[in-house]
């Protein structure tokens, strides 16, 4: 059932900050990384029953903010609010990974981004200035290149020139999480004199060399450096009862390459704890276990099978322990460390955060680019503005 629409700001909002609506809202990760940059997420929609959970019992339910439940292809541009400034995206990239067999925009779950722009073309005049999407760097690869080139076409058509640039997670968390960001402007900066070939890597010029497409590349401040250790920081002190017991922990040390034992084999030696996480693969038809050789997380996943959660290996003093990665430790590779996990099933959790987008990224990219680019702040571009097709 769709919301009835708003029509204007609620009581208890500030009329000042930028209203903002977030599809494939998740558990509201997105909207921590706008609030703190300054937006106001009014509107959000997401289809799983366990993620909006998670949503209402974080961030409480009404207040001035709509939460619809449901397939985003049956919302409709007049269920949302008036007077949004920003329209963020994170669509499933079930269908543009490796493990989806790069079935790409077509897929049936990554085709959901066909909704989301239905909505941005019903919204007519209405539509808000900025978007963006974010999805896995394979965004870029998929079908050759050309699923993000449709992408970039379909927001050209509703008026959009687009940037394109990829942020990893690492450069605020000690997690390893790339992704690709998409932000359409309805008037674009100016294009930056050098490109920063931190956001916009030599895999990453297609688009821009493209004439068939209208894109923009702003001039934007270098991210952080990438972290190269922190993990060890954010791990929970848990109970006994939550480390694998020895049955569990043999077979694990068994699975384990000769290479992968002597690394392991050096950390047991140290005259201090360390702490790495691992993941579980299939190497040569055979479970195998793979330790990172780092103090920093692999990339968090949604926790639909074991070989997609993280264990965490303790190690020094000439002893080894091994158990699952918690809730607690999940939110805090997404910068959210604060979220409220009360109450939550494990795997929900787990399912929430992996699926999610990492807070301050989100922060940094809505401090340094969004909000500058909704606010006029940009160097204007001299580029005209494309017709908007309907139809």
């Amino acid at each position: 059932m769709i919301t009835p629409k708003l029509t204007s700001v609620p009581t208890g909002l500030s009329a000042s900050k930028p209203r903002a609506a977030e599809f494939f809202a998740g558990i509201g990760l997105v909207r921590l990384g706008l609030e703190r940059a300054g937006f106001d997420v009014v509107w959000s929609n997401d289809i799983e029953p366990a993620k909006k959970e998670m949503y209402v019992g974080h961030f409480g339910e009404g207040d001035g903010h709509t939460f619809v439940r449901g397939d985003v292809g049956e919302v409709r541009g007049s269920d949302l609010p008036d007077g949004l400034k920003l329209a963020w995206a994170s669509f499933p990239c079930t269908d543009l990974s490796l493990a989806g067999r790069r079935r790409g925009l077509s897929g049936s779950e990554s085709s959901t981004f066909w909704g989301f722009t239905n909505v941005l073309e019903e919204l007519g005049d209405d539509r808000p200035p900025v978007v963006a999407l974010e999805n896995v760097v394979g965004f870029a690869t998929s079908h050759g290149g050309e699923d993000l080139a449709t992408a970039i076409r379909e927001l050209n058509r509703l008026g959009y020139s687009v940037d394109v640039l990829t942020l990893d997670a690492r450069r605020f968390v000690p997690q390893s999480r790339p992704r690709l960001f998409l932000v359409g402007a309805s008037n674009p900066p100016e294009d930056e004199p050098v490109p920063n070939s931190e956001l916009r890597p030599d895999w990453l010029q297609a688009p821009f060399g493209d004439p068939t497409l209208r894109t923009h590349r702003a001039a934007l401040p270098t991210p952080p450096p990438p972290l190269t250790a922190g993990f060890s920081t954010l791990v929970e002190t848990v109970s006994l009862g939550d480390w694998w017991d020895e049955k569990r922990q043999f077979a694990f040390l068994e699975s384990l390459s000769p290479i992968q034992r002597e690394r392991l084999d050096r950390l047991q030696e140290g005259k201090e704890l360390s702490y790495r996480t691992a993941y579980r693969r299939t190497r040569n038809g055979k479970p195998t276990w793979e330790i990172r050789p780092d103090d920093i997380s692999g990339c968090l996943r949604t926790a639909r099978g074991g070989s997609s959660k993280q264990a965490v290996v303790e190690a020094g003093r000439h002893r080894v322990r091994v158990r699952w990665m918690t809730p607690l430790e999940y939110a805090r590779l997404m910068g959210a460390g604060d979220y409220r996990l009360a109450d939550l099933r494990r795997n929900q959790a787990l399912f929430g955060f992996g699926d999610a987008v990492c807070v301050p990224v989100v922060s940094w990219l809505a401090e340094h680019y969004l909000m500058p680019l909704m606010r006029g702040e940009m160097r204007s571009s001299s580029k005209p503005t494309l017709a908007v097709v309907n139809g």
